[in-house]
């Protein structure tokens, strides 16, 4: 699991992370004084889970946590903090964890482990099990690009291949509660995490390209303005 931590006292960075490098299950991407640079591995998503401080000079901890929030990224967090005060927020924003300093060791260890045992207990429930005639495909819910109801069957599109299911686009619908799917059209369900592009294909209507295939979907001009809304 990939970790940031951010901390604008070294002191506190160097404790961070002498506990962190203790579980070998958890590989630090970065470790920085500065909440401008955690911001750009943040926005690139290059981490799994951030321990920040929140009261940080030009950008606090907290912005970094309602930045991850806002645009529904995968990455959970954990405030280090002296301040008991920003606590109600924080739960807002439904971070894994809020410690205040000064802290013992074994308490941010046990906080990691949960987390760890969360996140392996999210894994298994991230799979998406596809029903055909004589077999059932088990495919991770992350690797899904989008869907496409044509006719009788369902194509899903994931990163290394295409599976064609007799199920409809409403009972797997049922299956894709997480926040990055959203029913985009009639006959598409589509993961924002890899659209790269929308194009105007009709009237009230947009054609959406994806990372990853070279297939694409349509998005209605209702559901553009719902992600514009609540998403970007």
């Amino acid at each position: 699991m990939r970790i940031g931590l951010v901390d604008d006292r070294m002191i506190d960075l160097d404790k961070l992370m002498g506990i962190v490098q203790q579980l070998t299950q958890l590989e630090i991407i970065f470790a920085t004084t500065s909440a401008e640079e955690a911001y750009t591995y943040i926005k690139n998503e290059e981490i799994d889970l951030l321990i920040a401080d929140i009261e940080m000079p030009h950008l606090s901890g907290y912005e970094l946590a309602d930045l991850i929030h806002s645009h529904a990224l995968k990455i959970d967090v954990i405030f280090v903090t002296g301040n008991s005060g920003y606590a109600v927020h924080a739960f807002e924003l439904n971070v894994h964890d809020y410690i205040l300093k000064p802290y013992s060791k074994d308490r941010l260890i046990k906080s990691l482990e949960k987390y760890i045992d969360k996140t392996k207990s999210v894994d298994i429930a991230g799979r998406l099990y596809i029903k055909q005639k004589q077999e059932i495909h088990i495919v991770l819910k992350k690797d899904i690009i989008f869907i496409e109801r044509s006719g009788r069957s369902t194509t899903i599109y994931t990163v290394k291949e295409q599976i064609k299911t007799y199920q409809t686009l409403q009972e797997l619908e049922g299956e894709l509660r997480e926040r990055d799917f959203i029913r985009a059209h009639r006959s598409f369900i589509i993961n924002i995490h890899f659209v790269k592009s929308f194009s105007i294909y009709a009237k009230n209507s947009y054609s959406v390209t994806f990372e990853g295939t070279k297939e694409k979907a349509i998005i209605t001009k209702e559901r553009v303005e719902y992600l514009e809304k609540y998403y970007f």
